[in-house]
């Protein structure tokens, strides 16, 4: 794969401010974004989930609250939340619309980890 060496945290990151978007996305081989509200009921049912990948996969887990960053929600097309997308190599490679369960996320993330 790529000679990245960064080692995804345990813990999913918050996005602070969007400039951070293309650092964590450039910075690990597998990114797993989620766009989320903090409204958005599907998307708190989700907040295990997100968590649990983030541990147990080699997948860095970025969280951004499309309230927060309209910009970057609008640069992806995110129309409906939550929205995951899944990042490899700095490259766009899959988009998930809605919830998802345990089994097609982490069938995403590994696809692009393996």
């Amino acid at each position: 794969m790529s000679s990245n060496t960064n080692v995804a945290p345990a813990d999913p990151i918050q996005l602070g401010d969007s400039a951070q978007f293309d650092d964590v996305v450039d910075d690990y081989d597998v990114v797993l974004v989620d766009f989320y509200a903090d409204w958005c009921g599907p998307c708190k049912m989700m907040e295990p989930t997100i968590e649990t990948l983030a541990d147990e996969t080699d997948a860095a887990v970025l969280k951004v609250d499309v309230d927060q960053f309209q910009g970057l929600a609008g640069q992806y097309q995110v129309q409906g939340i939550p929205t995951m997308l899944v990042f490899a190599d700095g490259e766009l490679a899959d988009r998930m619309v809605g919830a998802q369960n345990e089994d097609q996320l982490r069938g995403a993330v590994t696809a692009h980890t393996a």
